[in-house]
C-alpha cells in the first residue's frame, strides 16, 4: 500500500508548536507594554492617512469583525491625534432682539462660553440694583419735573393764544367731557354803560335770522379748525416731552450700564467677534427700553418679570487644554446627534424659548471627531440622512422631527445654523460597508477612507513576540497574573487554532483575552504566582466544556446506538462523511453516514435530499460535478447508462456546502466497482470535474469530531481521517489527537486526487481511466476504474440486448424513457 504510507501525515504536520527557544523572556512581566496594534498594517496605515487628510469627504469607515480591536484602537488613535490639535470654539445661543424666533449662534474661544453665561447672569442681577439707584436720584426727578414744567408752560401758552384768537372771532372755547366746543359770545351793556360778554344760549341762537346763523356756523368751523391745529401741536409737544423723558431715562440707564457693559466687552467681545459686539449693543438697548422691569424687580421681589432673554444658553463648552473633542456616541438617535428644541407644558400649552435648545453629539464633536457604531447608527430613523446633510452642507440646523414630518406647520424656533468642521468615523462590518457602497451613492463621496481590519495576521518570530507584548499589556491593565513563556506559547498556538492556519494567528483579541482572564483565574485558584502552560490548557478545556452540551448529546446518541456510525469493518457503497455544526460559541465536527446505490437505468445520479429540497445550491453544484466526473472518466467511448441514488442517512435538517462531494463520489465508485469501503475511516473534501481534491473549511473540528466517535467505541489503530492535501496548513489539532497519532492509535491522510483516496479506502489500486483492447479483463477487475468500466459496459450491452428483445415496443418505451430522461434532466447529473 504505497499510497497509504505516502499520504499519511506525521505528528509534526498536524500542529505547529511555538519555538520557545526563540523567546528571550521568561515571563510577560519582563516585556514592555504593546504600543501599537499588531497584525493590522493595512488598517493602521489607512487610519493614519485618514487622520492627516483635511479635505472634505475624507471621513473614515473602519470595517472588521467584532473583537479585532477596531474600536479600542480607533478611539486611542483619535484621542492621541486630538490632543495635538487646538481646542475648538465654544458655541452659545442668545436671544435675537430683532427676530425673536431665530436665536443667534455665537462662537467664543474655548472655555469662555460658561464664563460669558455667568457674566451675563451677574450683569442682570447687578443692573437691577444699579438702575433702581439711578432712578432714585433726585436729579432725575428734578430734570423730569423741569421738562414737565416747560411742557405745561408751552401748552398753556398755546391755549391762551387760541382762546384770545377765538374771542376776537366772537367765540369762547370750552372744555367738556366730549372734547372742546365753540360757543358764540354776546356783547351787552349794563346800566352804567359798561360792555360785557356772555355765552349765547341755544334758545337765543335759534331766534337768530338764517344769515346770522350761517355766519356764526362758518366762524365756528374756523375756530374748530384752529383748535385742531393747536391740539395737534400739543400732541407733538407731548411726544417731544415723552421723547425727552425717554432720552433722559436712556441717558441715566446708559450711565448706569456703561461700567458693566464695558467690562463685558473687554472680557468677551474680542473673542466673540463682531457678532457678539452687536449682540451686546442690542442687549443694552433692550435693557434701556425695559428698565422699568429692572427697577420694579429691585423694589419688589415678588414683581413678575421675565429676564430669560438676557441670559446665554451654553451649547458647547470646551477645555482649552484638552485639545480637540473625540465623541463616542453609543446611542446615535436623531436627537442625540443633531440636538433638539425642547418644550415645556404650561397650563395645557407647549412653550419654548432659546434656552431650551439642546446640543447633540455633532455639536460636541465640532472641530474634532465623531465616532459611531454602524449597526447602532443605521438602525436609527433619520440619523444617516441628517449626518449626510451635515457633511454635504458643512452646517448643522436643529430641526425637530415633528416639525419635519407634521402635516400642519407649527410655529417654532428656527435656531441659526452652526458651521460644522469635523471628521466622522463609523465602525462596522464588511457586510454593512458593501451594502452602503452599492445602495447609497453618497456614501463613497463622504467616506473615502477605508480602514480594513484583517481577521488574522502572519505568524513569525516578530508577531509571536508582539502577541506576547499584547499579553503583557492586557494582564497589566486588567490586574491579572503574568504568563510564563510556556503559557505564552500555548496562547500563540491557540491563536493559530482560531485562525485555522499554521502560519497565521487570529486577530480576534476579545477571544484571546477571554483565555487570558480564565487562565489567570485558574492559576489564582491554585495559588500560582504566574500562569503556566497547564493553566492555559485548562482554561481552553473548561471553556469548551461549558459550551459543548449539544456535542455531548450527539456523542451519547452514537454510544447508545441511536445514531448509526460504523467505525470498524467494511461496507459496499457506504462511507463516513464529516460535517461541522457551528453554534457560534462552539463548533464541533459530526460524522454522517453517506450511502449510494446503483443499478441499470437512464436516470443518472439522484440525490435523495435534493429531491425533497433539503439541500442548498452549493451542495447541488457539488452533486452535479459528480455526474460530470463520471462522464469524463467512463463515457468517452460509450454512453453512460446508470441510475444511482445517494443519501445522507439520519439527517433531518438542511444540507449545504460541497465539502462532502468527494465523499459522495467515493461511495458511488464503491457501489459501481463492487469494492467495499473501510468504515474505520472518515472523509472530507470537495472534488472538481477532473477528480482533483479541493480544500474545505473546519478541518480541525471534523477530524476531532470523528476521533471522539472512534474513541467512544475504542481506538483500534486503523482508524483515521482523509483530508485534502491543501488543508494540511490548516491543521492545529488538539493534543489528545496528536498523542493518539504519535502512539499509532489514529491516523490522518492527505490526498490530492480521487485516485489516491479510493486506494486508501478500498485497498485496491485505482488503475487507469482509459483502456485498450488488449487489456485483460481479469487485470481490470483488480482496479477500481477497471471494475467500474467493465460493469458499465456490461450494463450497456444488456440494455442493448433488452432493446432488441422487446423490438418496436421497446423502442417506443425507450422513446418515452428518453422523454422522461429529458424531463428529469434538471435533477440528473
Amino acid at each position: 500500500m504505497k499510497t497509504l504510507e505516502k499520504c499519511r501525515l506525521t505528528t509534526n504536520q498536524l500542529r505547529r508548536k511555538t519555538d520557545l527557544e526563540a523567546f528571550d523572556f521568561s515571563s510577560t512581566g519582563d516585556l514592555p507594554c504593546l504600543g501599537e496594534l499588531i497584525g493590522q498594517e493595512r488598517a493602521v496605515r489607512s487610519m493614519a492617512f485618514g487622520l492627516e487628510v483635511k479635505s472634505k469627504g475624507y471621513n473614515i469607515f473602519v470595517l472588521g469583525e467584532p473583537g479585532s480591536g477596531r474600536t479600542t484602537y480607533t478611539l486611542e488613535k483619535l484621542r492621541e491625534k486630538a490632543k495635538t490639535q487646538k481646542a475648538p470654539d465654544d458655541w452659545v445661543y442668545v436671544y435675537n432682539f430683532d427676530r425673536p424666533n431665530e436665536p443667534l449662534a455665537v462662537n467664543l474661544p474655548p472655555g469662555q462660553a460658561k464664563a460669558l453665561a455667568s457674566a451675563v447672569d451677574e450683569l442682570v442681577e447687578e443692573l437691577k440694583q444699579a438702575l433702581s439707584k439711578a432712578f432714585d436720584n433726585s436729579q432725575y426727578e428734578d430734570n423730569k419735573a423741569q421738562l414737565v414744567k416747560e411742557f405745561q408752560e408751552r401748552v398753556n401758552g398755546l391755549m391762551e393764544e387760541l382762546r384770545g384768537w377765538s374771542k376776537e372771532q366772537g367765540f369762547a372755547i370750552k372744555r367738556t367731557p366730549q372734547g372742546f366746543v365753540n360757543i358764540p359770545l354776546l356783547q351787552e351793556e349794563d346800566d352804567e354803560g359798561n360792555k360785557t360778554e356772555r355765552e349765547m344760549q341755544q334758545e337765543e341762537f335759534e331766534t337768530l335770522e338764517d344769515p346770522e346763523q350761517k355766519r356764526l356756523h362758518k366762524i365756528s368751523e374756523q375756530v374748530s379748525q384752529k383748535t385742531l391745529e393747536v391740539l395737534r401741536s400739543i400732541r407733538d409737544e407731548e411726544k417731544e416731552l415723552k421723547e425727552k423723558i425717554r432720552q433722559l431715562e436712556a441717558e441715566i440707564c446708559r450711565n448706569a450700564l456703561e461700567p458693566y457693559l464695558a467690562d463685558l466687552k473687554d472680557r468677551f467681545a474680542e473673542g466673540g467677534g463682531e457678532k457678539l459686539k452687536s449682540w451686546i449693543v442690542s442687549l443694552a438697548e433692550d435693557i434701556i427700553a425695559n428698565f422699568g422691569a429692572f427697577v420694579a424687580s429691585a423694589r419688589d421681589e415678588n414683581a413678575e418679570a421675565d429676564f430669560n432673554r438676557y441670559s446665554v444658553n451654553v451649547l458647547v463648552s470646551n477645555d482649552p487644554d484638552d485639545g480637540a473633542a473625540v465623541v463616542w456616541e453609543t446611542n446615535p438617535t436623531y436627537y442625540n446627534l443633531v440636538g433638539k428644541v425642547e418644550y415645556e407644558s404650561r397650563q395645557g400649552y407647549l412653550y419654548t424659548d432659546f434656552k431650551k435648545i439642546v446640543g447633540g453629539a455633532v455639536h460636541r464633536a465640532n472641530g474634532g471627531y465623531l465616532v459611531v457604531d454602524a449597526e447602532q447608527f443605521f438602525r436609527q430613523f433619520m440619523s444617516w440622512d441628517a449626518l449626510k446633510r451635515i457633511l454635504r452642507t458643512g452646517e448643522l440646523n436643529i430641526e425637530n422631527l415633528g416639525e419635519q414630518l407634521g402635516f400642519v406647520p407649527v410655529s417654532s424656533l428656527r435656531p441659526e445654523p452652526i458651521p460644522v468642521d469635523m471628521k466622522v468615523v463609523i465602525i462596522g462590518t464588511r457586510y454593512l460597508y458593501h451594502l452602503l457602497m452599492i445602495y447609497d451613492p453618497d456614501f463613497q463621496k463622504l467616506f473615502k477612507i477605508k480602514a480594513d481590519y484583517d481577521v488574522d495576521m502572519p505568524r513569525n518570530i516578530a508577531t509571536e513576540r508582539q502577541l506576547a507584548c499584547f499579553i503583557a499589556s492586557y494582564v497589566s491593565h486588567e490586574h491579572q497574573l503574568h504568563f510564563t513563556k510556556e503559557g505564552v506559547g500555548e496562547v500563540v498556538d491557540w491563536a493559530s487554532r482560531l485562525a485555522e492556519h499554521q502560519d497565521r494567528m487570529s486577530t480576534q483579541f476579545n477571544r484571546l483575552a477571554e483565555i487570558l482572564v480564565e487562565a489567570s483565574a485558574w492559576a489564582s485558584s491554585e495559588g500560582a504566582s504566574e500562569v503556566c502552560r497547564e493553566h492555559v490548557i485548562r482554561a481552553i478545556e473548561e471553556k469548551t466544556f461549558r459550551s459543548n452540551l449539544i456535542e455531548e448529546r450527539f456523542l451519547r446518541a452514537f454510544e447508545e446506538g441511536t445514531i448509526r456510525i460504523d467505525t470498524e469493518g467494511e461496507a459496499l457503497g457506504q462511507i463516513n462523511g464529516l460535517t461541522v455544526i457551528d453554534l457560534r460559541d462552539h463548533a464541533f465536527g459530526h460524522p454522517v453516514r453517506i450511502t449510494a446505490n446503483v443499478y441499470m437505468g437512464q436516470e443518472g445520479i439522484v440525490n435523495i435530499e435534493r429531491e425533497v429540497k433539503m439541500t442548498g445550491p452549493i451542495h447541488n453544484k457539488g452533486l452535479l460535478t459528480l455526474g460530470s466526473y463520471l462522464g469524463r472518466t467512463y463515457a468517452q467511448d460509450m454512453p453512460l447508462s446508470l441510475s444511482a441514488r445517494i443519501a445522507f442517512e439520519q439527517t433531518y435538517s438542511g444540507i449545504e456546502g460541497d465539502s462532502a462531494s468527494s465523499t459522495e463520489l467515493y461511495a458511488l465508485l464503491s457501489a459501481l466497482s463492487g469494492f467495499p469501503l473501510r468504515q474505520d475511516l472518515a472523509v472530507t473534501g470537495s472534488v472538481d470535474q477532473f477528480g482533483m481534491i479541493q480544500p474545505i473549511g473546519g478541518v480541525n473540528e471534523k477530524i476531532e469530531g470523528f476521533f471522539h466517535y472512534c474513541k467512544a467505541r475504542g481506538l483500534t489503530g486503523s482508524q483515521g481521517v482523509i483530508i485534502p492535501v491543501q488543508n494540511v496548513k490548516n491543521l492545529m489539532l488538539r493534543r489528545e489527537v496528536l498523542e493518539a497519532v504519535e502512539e499509532g492509535r489514529f491516523s490522518i491522510w492527505a490526498v490530492s486526487s480521487i485516485d489516491e483516496g479510493i486506494e486508501i479506502l478500498t485497498g485496491k489500486p485505482a488503475g487507469r481511466t482509459t483502456f485498450g483492447d488488449d487489456d485483460a479483463p481479469e487485470a481490470l477487475k483488480e482496479t477500481v476504474h477497471g471494475s467500474i468500466r467493465l460493469r458499465l459496459r456490461e450494463w450497456y450491452r444488456r440494455a442493448g440486448e433488452l432493446k432488441k428483445l422487446f423490438g418496436g415496443k421497446g423502442g417506443e418505451e425507450n422513446k418515452e424513457g428518453a422523454a422522461d430522461d429529458q424531463a428529469n434532466k434538471g435533477r440528473s447529473a
